[in-house]
Formats: C-alpha cells, sequence, structure tokens
C-alpha cells in the first residue's frame, strides 16, 4: 500500500499554514467518507478510503488560490487535474488519481467544460467508481477556507446550485446513494 503521508509530506512542507489546511480538510473528508462507509456498510476498504481521501485535493499546491496560501500557477478548477497528474508520478493507486481528477464539484462534463471554456481538457471527469463517488460526496461538506467546519445540507446544496440545475442533481443524487 502506499503511503499516501509520504506524498502529502513532499508537496506540502511541515509548518506552513497551507499543510495546515490541507490536513484539516482532508482529515474531515476522510472521517466523513469512513462514516459514511461504516453506516452504510459499503463494500470498500478503509485504508483506501483514508489514502483517497488524504490525496484528494494534492494538486491545490499547484493553483494560485491565496486565500488558503497556494500560490502555484494554475486555475483553482484544475487542481484536480493536477493531483491526479502528482499521484499517478509518485505511483499511488490508480483509484486515488482517479478520486482527485473526478472530485470537483458533483462531477464535470465535456459539454459543462465547454460551454463555460473552462481551463481543462474537454473531458468528462464524473465521479465513476463507488470511492470516487463516496469522497465527492463527503468533500462538499468541508471548505478549506472560513471556520472549516461542517456544512449542513443545506448549504452545500445552496453551493452547488451556483453551477447549475445539473450539479444540484447530480449533488441530490449522491445524497440519495449516501445518506
Amino acid at each position: 500500500m502506499t503511503d499516501y503521508q509520504s506524498i502529502i509530506d513532499k508537496y506540502y512542507p511541515a509548518a506552513t499554514k497551507l499543510r495546515d489546511i490541507y490536513m484539516c480538510h482532508c482529515r474531515s473528508v476522510a472521517d466523513e467518507a469512513i462514516a459514511i462507509a461504516r453506516r452504510k456498510k459499503l463494500p470498500l476498504d478503509e485504508a483506501d478510503i483514508v489514502g483517497a481521501a488524504m490525496t484528494h485535493d494534492i494538486g491545490i499546491c499547484r493553483t494560485d488560490a491565496p486565500g488558503i496560501e497556494c500560490h502555484g500557477q494554475l486555475p483553482y478548477i484544475c487542481h484536480g487535474i493536477a493531483g491526479s497528474e502528482i499521484l499517478r508520478a509518485e505511483n499511488a493507486p490508480e483509484e486515488w488519481a482517479g478520486v482527485a481528477e473526478r472530485h470537483t464539484s458533483s462531477g464535470l462534463t465535456a459539454e459543462e467544460i465547454a460551454k463555460a471554456s473552462l481551463p481543462l481538457p474537454i473531458a468528462d471527469y464524473m465521479p465513476r467508481t463507488l470511492l470516487e463517488r463516496l469522497i465527492c460526496y463527503a468533500d462538499k461538506f468541508y471548505s478549506k477556507s472560513g471556520q472549516m467546519k461542517r456544512k449542513d445540507l443545506r448549504q452545500v446544496r445552496a453551493e452547488i446550485s451556483r453551477f447549475g440545475q445539473a450539479s444540484l442533481d447530480r449533488f441530490d443524487a449522491l445524497d440519495r446513494e449516501f445518506s
């Protein structure tokens, strides 16, 4: 099993605000995903859930998001693609790379990317596997800014709805699957 912590340590130096933000967010997502998996008796290995959750946002260090201490070059929307590239380069499990690549919003379609002229390769980035859907869902309840406390469902739905009805419909499907 790949050691997710060694990957995190390589990209997020100790004793930095970015690392603190990263670790708090990813630990919250991991805990939420584990709780859901146990409650729903999902056929997933808990070590896989934790590894995927702890690395799903590994690419934020390559983005320009000063509000969360990220001072890279890419637009924030690219963090999933950047994360999948990092994880593949580090020989992490492909399942983790898939989670990183497809967890943004409630998934992104090629049509949505083209229509909004998003700075992403035109492709479908929809969570496909059970693990991808689980981490995508759990991630929506925790921000990397502000108080970083768990959001309630109403808050999450309001945030997702800003991206259109299709995104909200996809999130609602995830909610039906995991709530």
